[in-house]
């Protein structure tokens, strides 16, 4: 039972570690320069996997206290996470350069992809009622 709860920990980590070095080779065969960027993008995918992985022991923590506020406890922290990722994002955003579009887009899909699992793991968590 301790291991299936804790498994997707080490998903989570898997598809950390995919996600980040498909993106930084897509940075080398595009011939992206990220010498500019403001963030390195391993530095972005740390900060959203210990989000990530925060968020999923609360998840679990909240199922065992009371399952029925799982999906209000996500909400909660998705929003904190989306708060944190705006003071984050702060520093690119002030800048008007035309360079800093790429790092704003490669945050954002970053950003994503995190989201699309983290939903991916709440709702596998909601599932395991049944």
């Amino acid at each position: 039972m301790l291991l299936k709860n804790y498994k997707p920990f080490l998903h989570l980590f898997f598809f950390a570690l995919a996600a980040c070095v498909l993106h930084k080779a897509a940075y080398l065969v595009l011939g992206v320069n990220t010498q500019n960027f403001y963030y390195d993008i391993v530095f972005l995918y740390l900060i959203f996997f210990g989000l990530s992985a925060l968020l999923y022991l609360i998840l679990l923590i909240v199922k065992k206290k009371n399952f029925e506020i799982i999906g209000m406890a996500f909400l909660l922290g998705t929003f904190t996470q989306m708060l944190i990722g705006y003071l984050i994002l702060r520093p690119i955003l002030e800048n008007r350069t035309e360079e800093v579009m790429v790092e704003k887009i490669s945050f954002f899909i970053t950003f994503i992809l995190f989201l699309l699992f983290q939903t991916l793991l709440t709702v596998r968590l909601l599932n395991e009622k049944r």
